[in-house]
């Protein structure tokens, strides 16, 4: 493994460890005190997303940070995407009007996505957190690293829930069921 990937997964496994995750697992809980350890609002917002648009966002403004998430996708997904953007905040990214994702809103889009904001701070506001690849490394790395340490208190035993109250720990036995247990080896 490089420097870089060794500096990236150090990083990422000691901000992973430094964050308090509610046991069983439910999102707003965990979004309630991770806006209250940083001081300032954390709004989950589901959207309907169209095929062609992003899978999350985060959008911060003066007054809150916002985590968009589909309403169209599955409970383990969500809070992956979930877990993702709290990553971007989390490692401190802020983006650049120069982002690799090359996210790019129409004005209709944006209404879509943000129906009570005007598309000009939509669109705005999404300028501002473009983030670049190895920023989107991070967040995804810290991402699964937490993902991992849900999941292994479900395995436990414990029932954990999204945001809309969806069992996520029946979902996390069905993939060990499809792909196996990471303890269990082929011949």
């Amino acid at each position: 493994m490089d420097r870089h990937r060794k500096e990236l997964w150090r990083r990422c496994r000691s901000l992973a460890d430094g964050v308090s995750l509610p046991e069983p697992f439910d999102a707003g809980a965990f979004i309630a005190e991770l806006a209250a350890e940083r001081g300032r609002p954390i709004e989950l917002m589901q959207v309907n997303v169209p095929s062609s648009g992003p899978c999350g966002l985060l959008m911060s403004t003066e007054r809150a940070d916002y985590i968009l998430y589909p309403t169209n996708t599955t409970a383990l997904h969500r809070r992956h995407i979930l877990l993702h953007e709290v990553g971007h905040l989390l490692c401190g990214h802020v983006g650049s009007d120069t982002g690799t994702d090359g996210i790019a809103l129409d004005a209709a889009a944006s209404k879509t996505l943000m129906p009570n904001l005007s598309p000009e701070l939509v669109r705005r506001v999404l300028g501002r957190t473009s983030y670049s690849a190895v920023e989107e490394q991070e967040a995804e790395l810290l991402a699964s690293l937490l993902a991992q340490r849900v999941a292994r208190t479900a395995v436990r035993g414990v029932v954990h829930t999204d945001e809309t109250g969806s069992d996520l720990a029946g979902g996390m036995a069905r993939v060990d069921n499809l792909f196996g247990s990471r303890k269990r080896r082929l011949p």
